[in-house]
């Protein structure tokens, strides 16, 4: 019977963006469905839920403004009740007028000011919610050439940085994502892995970079990216979604699963699930026009099933292979690992857990669908912004 490490898939938490459930489209509609969350506590119950039935969900991550409450502390005994925690702060200095011509890249002083006191202010809502992380992601950026000083902004945004860096707890991290392009579109100004890390490594320890599966150029070897950022001890968090041909924020693996297993082939080879690993996974998707809680169900487990994919490959036969240059043998090591079936296995591990072999289908029948569609009446729903 095959066999897999069961430390590692122990160790496999991935922490789910309380955005997900909301509503949410494409660049031209919105949908609304029955049941979607008008608050960060309806939120955080469908998040809770789909921890309750995977066991792979603790933690929900905030985004700032749309998930302000009054007070933090209270929020984060009411998701412990419910069995998760407050994870990622995310921060939002892309949907204010103010930010048409950038935020911490702006040529305005006052303006800079304004997108680095929002940082500090969620670096606030940290000490209160007991989160590690503060991820920042801009959309800062140029259209046309000639329109901005490439280089003066990224001198700003190295000066905003640094301030806002200086505010880090000692038991917090600043994690810089990075986007090739939209909504700036000639110049992003953080828009690959290398801007990210060069802001990383001059701010310090604390300073790291999150790698968003969608966020890379047709054709981009991720998996290269992951085993460079984790050979050098900067690589913090992942934000995994799948796309076809932009940033369509999809579930993850369902464009292409190969690449998925290999990504996860090197966060295992790289040591990013060991046992106190500083990687942090998340999902960060939109479920446009499936149901959302049954969309993370989904999510979760296909990065639970590709890391366990990605533990099946028999590295000391892949480096023997390697080494003595034999490179279809090598390649038949990893595409074995990969077309193994591990769905059984899984259920089976599941069960012995005390969970459901099935989580999609324990959903499905839960009644918990049919009733947050009958209790959530009235309201807004929660959506872009709110």
């Amino acid at each position: 019977m095959t066999t897999f490490d069961e430390t590692i898939l122990d160790n496999l938490e991935i922490e789910l963006p309380s955005w997900a459930f909301g509503n949410s489209g494409t660049r031209f509609k919105v949908f609304g469905t029955p049941g979607t969350p008008r608050t960060i506590h309806e939120k955080i119950a469908d998040a809770a839920k789909v921890n309750e039935l995977t066991g792979l969900a603790p933690s929900v991550a905030l985004h700032i403004p749309w998930d302000t409450v009054d007070d933090y502390r209270v929020l984060g005994s009411y998701a412990a009740d419910l069995g998760v925690r407050l994870g990622t702060i995310n921060s939002n200095t892309f949907q204010d007028d103010d930010y048409k011509f950038g935020s911490l890249t702006h040529t305005d002083k006052t303006v800079r000011q304004k997108a680095i006191d929002h940082h500090l202010a969620c670096i606030d809502v940290m000490g209160q919610t007991g989160s590690r992380d503060l991820k920042i992601w801009l959309a800062d950026g140029t259209n046309y050439p000639g329109q901005g000083d490439i280089r003066g902004r990224q001198d700003r945004l190295a000066e905003s940085l640094a301030t806002i860096y200086q505010h880090i707890g000692d038991d917090q991290r600043l994690v810089l994502e990075y986007k090739f392009f939209e909504p700036a579109t000639y110049v992003t100004d953080v828009p690959d892995w290398g801007t990210s890390y060069a802001h990383a490594s001059a701010l310090g320890e604390r300073a790291m970079v999150c790698l968003d599966t969608g966020h890379h150029a047709p054709g981009t070897n991720i998996e290269f990216i992951v085993a460079q950022l984790l050979r050098l001890g900067k690589l913090g968090s992942f934000d995994f979604n799948s796309r076809f041909y932009a940033d369509d924020d999809l579930i993850v693996g369902a464009a292409d699963p190969f690449q998925l297993f290999r990504i996860l082939f090197e966060v295992v080879r790289g040591g990013g699930l060991d046992t106190g690993s500083p990687v942090a996974l998340m999902l960060d998707q939109c479920h446009n026009v499936e149901e959302k809680i049954p969309g993370q169900i989904r999510s979760v487990l296909n990065v639970q099933e590709m890391t366990a994919r990605a533990l099946l490959v028999d590295t000391d036969a892949l480096t023997a292979a390697q080494e003595a240059g034999d490179v279809l043998g090598a390649n038949a090591i990893m595409m074995d690992a990969f077309y193994t079936d591990v769905r059984p296995m899984l259920a089976q591990r599941r069960e012995s857990r005390g969970l459901p072999a099935d989580p999609m289908a324990a959903f499905a029948t839960s009644g918990y669908a049919e009733r947050i569609a009958d209790e959530r009446v009235g309201g807004t729903q929660s959506s872009w912004g709110a």
